[in-house]
């Protein structure tokens, strides 16, 4: 139920790119069903091989469907594909409000004494590389309206160690790095950025004894859920949140990193 005097729909009129978009389970599916809840027109991005690669593998079922403007499957190693997907999704919506950058490359990666030049590359093409391109192009089409929107997903590294994820953990860490620079260059045109750090959240792709093992280190006894930084990323693309930007803000319920 929305408080007295709040409109429902904050994100009525507003267009939304939300990349990552392949999973049920996923991060990228509940923030899409979050704006567009609120209100938002969806474009959606995915990458299924990506997914096919992975313990948990792709959705069955394919792609969900969100009552999307348009999709588009698309690998945002390639240096153009950024600006392609940005195009893309302009093009159906209209224009472009908001981005939410969700998608990520995660498998393939490890510990010091394993890594190589070809797997540092390959995570940076993917989950920072092609996260600051996209901030770029959609930059370069947004025409100063109120409400530009643009969030960035980490993943707690500076909070604590990624074990066996050295490739990962440096391309997320360059995301929250360089936040607050671009949002410096984008205040003057309307446009907040910030990044979200999800915390530890199931999205299927963990074994049983994992989500157990870690179960205990949330105060209130469970996992994240995709729904729970689905909210706060909902409410970083709202009017109550356009006075915040360069911020990277943390979605973890309290999660504790050590015994």
């Amino acid at each position: 139920m929305s408080a007295p005097g709040r409109d429902p729909l904050p994100l009525r009129g507003r267009a939304a790119l939300v990349t990552g978009v392949s999973r049920r389970a996923g991060i990228g599916h509940a923030v899409a069903r979050q704006l567009s809840a609120l209100g938002a027109r969806l474009f959606l991005h995915h990458y299924a091989p990506h997914d096919r690669d992975q313990p948990w593998g792709a959705d069955p079922g394919g792609v969900p469907d969100l009552g999307a403007a348009g999709e588009l499957s698309l690998d945002l190693a390639g240096p153009e594909a950024p600006a392609r997907l940005v195009d893309a999704a302009a093009a159906a919506l209209g224009h472009l409000d908001i981005v939410v950058c969700n998608h990520a490359r995660s498998g393939g990666d490890g510990p010091l004494g394993t890594l190589d030049a070809r797997m540092l590359d390959a995570h940076w093409a993917v989950n920072a590389r092609s996260v600051i391109l996209l901030a770029q192009a959609f930059a370069a089409r947004h025409d100063g309206r109120p409400g530009g929107r643009i969030v960035f997903l980490t993943s707690g590294q500076d909070l604590g160690p990624m074990p066996g994820e050295v490739a990962y953990a440096a391309s997320k860490g360059a995301l929250a790095s360089v936040a607050r620079t671009l949002a410096d260059q984008l205040a003057d045109r309307a446009i907040t950025l910030n990044c979200v750090n999800p915390g530890p959240v199931d999205t299927g792709g963990y074994p049983p004894e994992v989500l157990d093992a870690l179960r205990r280190r949330f105060p209130r006894g469970r996992w994240g859920t995709p729904e729970d930084p689905a909210r706060l990323i909902g409410w970083l693309a709202t009017d109550e949140a356009a006075w915040i930007t360069g911020q990277v803000i943390s979605s973890e319920g309290g999660f504790r990193r050590w015994d």
